[in-house]
């Protein structure tokens, strides 16, 4: 009943988004009236929210008969993986996938008024984007599969026909053992699939834009609140797969460069510089056909983010020629990019025109430098995740391109971005004279010198580590000096804390963009210090041990084991001390957990954070009578996720916060005047 139930949604969505796409392109032509959209649309939502429904419902009562069901879960699967489940395999996420479109589909219906040819183009390229999805779940990714012979765990054949004989085996296989052992993994995949399936909403304006040729910024105001929503949710899921990556898999880092990694970052790196060059046209009408190529690359990147995970090339090139979600998904990217950069070809010459760049050192021109450092930085890394799955593909060779690469290429643009961001919000529009640029940064430019010194002062010997603090402290010095040069004129009439909230909710874009700044100048000096000063040890002991490690002293207590109907659990009882082997600090843990019905153990770490460094211990071997540990200490780790925090925060405050009601301005002296622009 499930099966048939889910199969008959996703029909419903599929033939929801197909009306759509053809209603909306009629009631941008004004042959139809905007009341003829609703149907299609509530049919989307209706079928993507049964879909989603009948699966977990089928996931939550064990029901066997849906071979998705059978292969992704088992009865001793905790609630919270067995909710999870139902994204965390490839059919799976695409229904959730679904269900996010559908959901942001109606967000905007809600929006479009009777004469909104725009918003009715832009329904029609989503009900489109829709067909592709809900048509794939119909198809080759069809998660309402039933089991049609039993195995001792599993099924070992399956028909797409909802119809079909079905037999539940006696127990699942279970959850992937990393997918069911940390609880990020139930909010790490939707946050992420909420800021790629939010990127639709700008491609869609913008391709409704286009095809009607409609010039100016108005699908930009239109998209606005939509690509901060994506980016957003986007850049707290990468968070989150950071976070998730440091605690869970024991190798003692958060970011490794593999593909799946890139996968996320390549949109978000475009998604950001579109943000900002759209701030560019909307201020003074410049980057026009800039912005539609962005904003076509940044979605054209999801969609390879999507083949990259849920293809199986990542794995092996070979195993992309055995399943057809991969060639699908392809074939769709290759659509999307054809049609849509041939769309725009056709419709540059309306989009070219706009106002000339006066001059490079100006804030246009700060802009224009960081969305070229942005792309240059997308463009590396995508050719680096690319290069060696291409090369498989067609010389059946295989090549890694690894960290080293990544580190060497990206770094000089990252130095040039961290610049730029500390220039670009302090530089007056049009014409920035030298002296105005000057009078406003000397102060954050000698305080970064300071802290520089600081740092080298302390032993820092890494030079791209001692760059990367000073340019974050300029960074920070500069929007710092900015908001206390716009406070003080308040000051005597409100206080300090009413006037920043007052120019906080006047210009909740800029100031909410000036917080995401400072909080990528803490994750950069994080990033820096725990590469480049992070000590690993690979330390032996036996019970009653303990050996200095790094400033701090590791006493083994003993092995323990722990089994619960999940999993079985074998780990080394630690306590950790300080350097004189006798304070202690805190007691630690780190495991191995193996689940039924997979051979493969997951090593989980146990981590100590202080503020100046976290000590990281991951078991790496041994025997009942010695256990080998690999220990790592990572200096100012906590900045990494206080400072995405804060990035996030900074988007968050954009979109939140509302104007208050004009007031009248209060005087301000004319050297800060101009500093918005």
């Amino acid at each position: 009943m499930n099966a048939l139930t889910g199969y008959l949604a996703v029909l419903a969505a599929l033939g929801g988004s197909a009306a759509l796409g053809w209603t909306g392109f009629q009631v941008s032509r004004g042959r139809k009236p905007s009341s003829a959209l609703r149907t299609p649309v509530l049919l989307v939502v209706l079928g993507a929210v049964v879909a989603m429904l009948a699966l977990e419902t089928a996931i939550l009562s064990h029901d066997f008969t849906v071979a998705y069901v059978a292969r992704n879960t088992a009865t001793t699967t905790p609630f919270v993986f067995l909710l999870a489940s139902g994204w965390a395999a490839l059919e799976g996420s695409i229904v959730l996938w679904g269900l996010v479109l559908a959901a942001f589909t109606y967000a905007v219906a809600r929006t479009v008024t009777p004469g909104d040819g725009l918003g009715a183009g832009a329904l029609s390229v989503m009900g489109l984007v829709g067909v592709f999805w809900f048509g794939l779940m119909a198809t080759v990714a069809n998660p309402f599969e039933v089991c049609t012979a039993a195995g001792t765990v599993g099924c070992n054949a399956t028909s797409w026909w909802p119809l079909a004989a079905a037999v539940a085996p006696l127990e699942g296989v279970g959850p992937n053992p990393l997918l069911q052992n940390h609880i990020l993994m139930a909010v790490h995949p939707p946050m992420l699939y909420i800021g790629y399936v939010g990127l639709t909403v700008p491609y869609a304006f913008a391709m409704s834009a286009l095809a009607r040729g409609e010039r100016g910024k108005v699908w930009l105001d239109r998209t606005h609140r939509w690509s901060l929503v994506a980016w957003c949710f986007l850049t707290f899921g990468i968070l989150l797969g950071a976070w998730w990556s440091y605690e869970v898999l024991g190798w003692g880092g958060y970011w490794a460069w593999d593909p799946v990694e890139n996968a996320a970052f390549l949109p978000w790196l475009v998604a950001t510089a579109f943000l900002h060059s759209a701030v560019v046209q909307r201020r003074r009408g410049m980057l026009q056909a800039w912005n539609f190529a962005l904003v076509i690359s940044a979605f054209a990147l999801t969609i390879l983010g999507t083949f990259l995970t849920r293809s199986g090339v990542i794995l092996s090139v070979h195993s992309f020629t055995q399943s057809a979600v991969g060639p699908t998904i392809l074939g769709f990217l290759g659509v999307v990019v054809v049609a849509s950069f041939v769309l725009f070809a056709l419709r540059v010459h309306l989009v070219a025109s706009s106002p000339r760049l006066e001059s490079l050192a100006s804030r246009e021109g700060v802009f224009l430098l960081n969305n070229l450092l942005l792309t240059l930085f997308a463009f590396t890394v995508l050719v680096g995740t690319m290069y060696p799955l291409l090369i498989e593909t067609f010389s059946g060779r295989q090549v890694s391109v690894g960290r080293p690469f990544f580190d060497r290429v990206t770094l000089p643009v990252a130095f040039a971005l961290l610049l730029a961001l500390g220039v670009g919000p302090v530089a007056p529009y049009r014409v920035a004279k030298p002296a105005v640029v000057w009078r406003r940064i000397r102060t954050p430019v000698r305080i970064s010198l300071v802290a520089g010194a600081a740092t080298v002062l302390v032993g820092v010997r890494s030079v791209p580590t001692v760059v990367v603090v000073v340019l974050a402290a300029f960074v920070i010095g500069v929007i710092v000096r900015h908001l206390w040069s716009q406070i003080t004129p308040l000051r005597p009439e409100m206080g300090i804390g009413r006037a920043a909230a007052r120019l906080f909710r006047r210009d909740a874009g800029y100031w909410g963009g000036q917080v995401a700044h400072v909080g990528l100048a803490l994750v950069a000096v994080a990033i820096a210090t725990s590469t480049a000063l992070a000590v690993r040890t690979e330390v032996r002991l036996t019970p009653g041990e303990a050996v200095p490690v790094e400033g701090y002293c590791l006493r083994y207590e003993g092995p323990f084991t722990e089994s619960t109907a999940q999993r079985s659990v074998e780990g080394a009882r630690l306590v950790l001390l300080r350097d004189d082997c006798a304070t202690e600090i805190r007691s630690m843990a780190p495991r191995l957990n193996r689940y039924p019905n997979s051979a493969q153990a997951v090593a989980t770490p146990d981590v100590r954070t202080g503020l100046v460094d976290d000590v990281y211990v991951s078991l790496a071997g041994g025997s009942a009578d010695e256990i080998v540990l690999d220990v790592f200490v990572f200096p100012l780790m906590w900045l990494l996720w206080a400072g995405g925090l804060v990035t996030v925060a900074g988007g968050v405050w954009s979109f939140v916060a509302r104007k208050p009601p004009r007031e009248r301005p209060t005087a301000r002296p004319p050297a800060e005047a101009t500093a918005h622009g």
